[in-house]
């Protein structure tokens, strides 16, 4: 094995152990902190493949936005910061097949996908010019939906932690200049 290898397998495995921890916590900010770390683990993967662009649009993009925009989303509809009980619905069950079911797909793409290796990649497959064309060519539709939902979901998240929005409430007395 190369050195090169060896970084990539071990963000690989700082990649799934961290995402393993993001859905197994049972601290919201820490699941949140995890992902940062298993998405900063893919950016350093990218790098390692000598796709400079992606990785600084992963970290850019997912760590710097998604994930603050989550965070944000925890902190402003004051969602339980702590461990609470009621936060498991209990359907363990059927989120594991769907997992299961999941991972058999993403690994069966791969194995296709790299089944013969021999074969020359598209020309341009991984540059910017052609990433950015594929983006705002093919893709463009998809992106701007998934802007329109971060946006929706950052304005419901003030919507929801603003508290002059329930209805009219008690007003306090006015306290005069220098009362205390």
């Amino acid at each position: 094995m190369t050195g090169q290898e060896i970084v990539f397998t071990l963000l690989g495995v700082v990649a799934v152990g961290s995402a393993v921890l993001v859905v197994t916590t049972r601290q919201l900010v820490h699941a949140a902190l995890w992902l940062v770390v298993s998405l900063g683990a893919l950016a350093g993967g990218y790098l390692v493949l000598t796709a400079e662009f992606v990785a600084w649009v992963q970290v850019l993009i997912y760590v710097g936005a998604v994930v603050v925009l989550l965070l944000f989303g925890i902190m402003l509809t004051r969602a339980p910061i702590g461990r609470a009980a009621d936060l498991d619905s209990g359907n363990r069950w059927a989120a594991l097949a769907v997992a299961l079911a999941t991972a058999g797909v993403l690994v069966s793409v791969v194995v296709i996908g790299f089944r013969d290796a021999s074969m020359p990649l598209r020309a341009g497959g991984g540059s910017a010019d052609a990433l950015g064309a594929a983006v705002f060519r093919t893709w463009v539709l998809p992106f701007e939906v998934l802007s329109v939902l971060l946006l929706a979901a950052l304005v419901g998240a003030i919507v929801l932690s603003r508290s002059d929005v329930g209805g009219p409430k008690e007003k306090e007395p006015t306290k005069k200049r220098g009362e205390r």
